[in-house]
């Protein structure tokens, strides 16, 4: 049910609930391809670990920025959300801030390091990528089990993490389908077959067990015509997932050609799954304990905070968009001289 677009109480925090989810799965998709090439890193030759690095040097500042504008978001317009998200998720998010941090500085120290400190960057940047896809995967998972803490979501957790990182690593080698050439390539649409069945075991799995954590979440998606007017959502994810197999068997195509359709299929892929999981929790922010109506900041803080969003969001866009722009094409080894 969409909200009152005449009261402000009500259009104000669903407006910043749909930028917050934006924010959430711009992020996925972007910073997640990056942190898929961390986890791929280990399979690699170093003269390909530096090809991998080019492929997403220009671009990983820029795509942790959806991060921070999305919990800023949920800071400064759902409060109470915030501290209760936050606080039960406190050592998956404390684990994801140290992956952070350790693959930024290997990052940047790998490319300026000795020959025979090199390796020791290279397993950190691994690392980092590595803890920061499994405490996503577990703040998701636990997410969805209503942030409950037993055994069962604990175990469903774990499993999510495990998914989710393969998802990532799966994002991560179709990106370098795009922007790589040769040997890599290759390498890169092998680790892609190999991934995309963990992703599809994983939206599977997300998708069973999200109707059985409630009644409501069972009813919006089964009950009569809901199950009719959501039925293309499933359908057109297993068309996307039938074509992406297809493709990747076949590729590359004479001349490179379409190489950067796996990548962007694979995002269509990863949009449904979030979109299902969006409709499944709305109205609730925490699930099914806070609707974001409740959690919302005072429409008048919110209007305040909307002007700001205003200037600041189509920045971010809009160099974000240069960087892809400016570094299209195929990548090179990432050099600091």
């Amino acid at each position: 049910m969409l909200p009152d677009f005449t009261n402000p109480a009500e259009w104000l925090p669903w407006a910043f609930a749909s930028l917050m989810g934006l924010s959430i799965l711009v992020y996925v998709v972007l910073d997640g391809f990056d942190l898929g090439v961390g986890i791929l890193f280990p399979l690699a030759t170093p003269d390909e670990q530096d090809r991998m690095i080019g492929s997403i040097g220009p671009f990983w500042d820029a795509n942790e920025t959806w991060l921070v504008l999305a919990v800023g978001l949920l800071l400064v317009a759902f409060p109470t959300a915030h501290g209760m998200i936050l606080s039960s998720l406190y050592l998956p998010v404390f684990a994801m801030l140290i992956g952070l941090i350790l693959r930024g500085v290997a990052f940047e120290f790998r490319a300026k390091a000795r020959a025979r400190h090199k390796a020791l960057w290279n397993r950190l940047f691994f690392a980092g990528s590595l803890v920061t896809a499994l405490a996503q995967g577990f703040m998701l998972g636990l997410y969805i089990m209503g942030l409950e803490k037993t055994p069962q979501t604990y175990l469903f957790a774990t499993v999510t993490s495990v998914f989710l990182t393969v998802g990532y690593g799966f994002i991560g080698a179709t990106w370098l389908v795009h922007k790589t050439t040769g040997d890599l390539q290759a390498k890169a649409l092998s680790w892609a077959r190999g991934t995309l069945w963990g992703v599809i075991a994983g939206i599977g799995a997300v998708s069973l067990a999200t109707p059985l954590v409630s009644d409501r979440i069972l009813g919006k998606w089964f009950s009569f015509p809901n199950i009719l007017w959501l039925a293309p959502l499933p359908l057109l994810s297993g068309a996307l997932v039938v074509a992406l197999w297809l493709m990747l068997r076949r590729m590359p195509f004479a001349g490179d050609r379409w190489n950067w359709l796996p990548f962007a299929t694979s995002s269509g892929i990863f949009a449904l799954a979030y979109l299902g999981l969006a409709y499944s929790f709305y109205p609730y922010v925490v699930p099914e304990r806070l609707t974001l109506y409740e959690a919302a900041a005072a429409p008048e803080s919110l209007m305040i905070i909307l002007v700001g969003a205003c200037f600041v969001v189509p920045v971010i866009i809009g160099y974000s968009v240069l960087a892809y722009v400016i570094f299209r094409g195929k990548a090179t080894a990432l050099r600091y001289e």
